[in-house]
């Protein structure tokens, strides 16, 4: 068996101070996106238990009327995607067209999509436990034109 020499050693313990400093300034001071070297709040926090519990999903209109789900299975793309972007489909609802673009491609015999838009159902939570009634809120939408 081979001995670590002493710059080695050095190098390694070097290596974990730094690991260990960057980890303990993101715990501090990081966010979600700094994770592993941030705290991930996700798990680590609870909503007021009166509070609506969110449920976000994507939902087309074909030309023909009919309502698309949009979901991973139809465009490819996540939901978590969807969801952690929301606030620049809010601000560019063009972007949508991106879902509308992956479902056409997916499903090229298809209706093609004149509509794609953001809904949240807000389901409603008494004393922590669901009270069997929500709301829909669409967030963002998107038509194409013409």
């Amino acid at each position: 068996m081979e001995t670590l020499t002493r710059r080695g050693r050095g190098a390694r313990l070097a290596a974990t101070a730094l690991g260990l400093v960057v980890l303990l300034a993101g715990t501090a001071w990081g966010t979600d996106d700094d994770f592993p070297f941030g705290p991930f709040r996700m798990y680590s926090t609870s909503d007021p238990p009166d509070a609506a519990a969110p449920d976000t999903r994507v939902e087309g209109v074909d030309r023909t009327g009919a309502l698309v789900d949009l979901g991973q299975e139809a465009t490819g793309i996540r939901r978590a995607e969807i969801e952690g972007q929301q606030s620049r489909y809010i601000e560019e609802p063009a972007r949508l067209r991106r879902v509308a673009d992956a479902y056409a491609e997916r499903h090229p015999d298809a209706a093609a999509l004149v509509e794609v838009r953001i809904v949240i159902r807000w389901y409603g939570i008494a004393d922590a436990r669901p009270t069997g009634r929500w709301t829909d809120e669409t967030v963002v939408s998107w038509r194409a034109d013409g």
